[in-house]
């Protein structure tokens, strides 16, 4: 876990050619390999779509025998809190020290959207969308 790494949910869409190496990290979420938060964006912005920070950057705790498994926990606690109606977070952060033999991992997520539109151009498009239902 390298701070600004990219996750996305499972199902998440992206633009046509986009289509980056991912690693299944847990039941929802992928890792993005290799790509890192700022140059996704910049990616996803020259294909017209738009890469949204939403929200606070939010912390998670995780405890464990090693450095790896309490980064490992904090992740997941942290990926787990990000709502359902957000498709990505990006990784801030990771902290980690030791107490008394056990390590705490302290992880900072971003909740992040990838969406073809904002929500100022679907307003202003809003009677093109519409579809008749007879």
């Amino acid at each position: 876990m390298n701070p600004h790494s990219v996750f996305l949910r499972k199902g998440c869409v992206l633009p046509d050619r986009l289509d980056p190496l991912k690693k299944l990290v847990s039941e929802d979420w992928n890792v993005v390999e290799e790509i890192t938060a700022p140059v996704l964006d910049t990616m996803i912005r020259r294909m017209g779509w738009h890469f949204l920070c939403m929200l606070r950057p939010f912390r998670r705790n995780g405890f464990g025998l090693t450095e790896a498994d309490a980064a490992e926990r904090a992740l997941a606690g942290g990926l787990k809190r990000v709502a359902r109606k957000y498709n990505a977070a990006e990784l801030v952060s990771v902290q980690t020290k030791r107490y008394l033999g056990v390590h705490v991992a302290v992880v900072t997520l971003q909740p992040r959207q990838v969406q073809q539109f904002t929500s100022l151009e679907i307003d202003a498009n809003w009677h093109q969308m519409i579809v008749p239902t007879r």
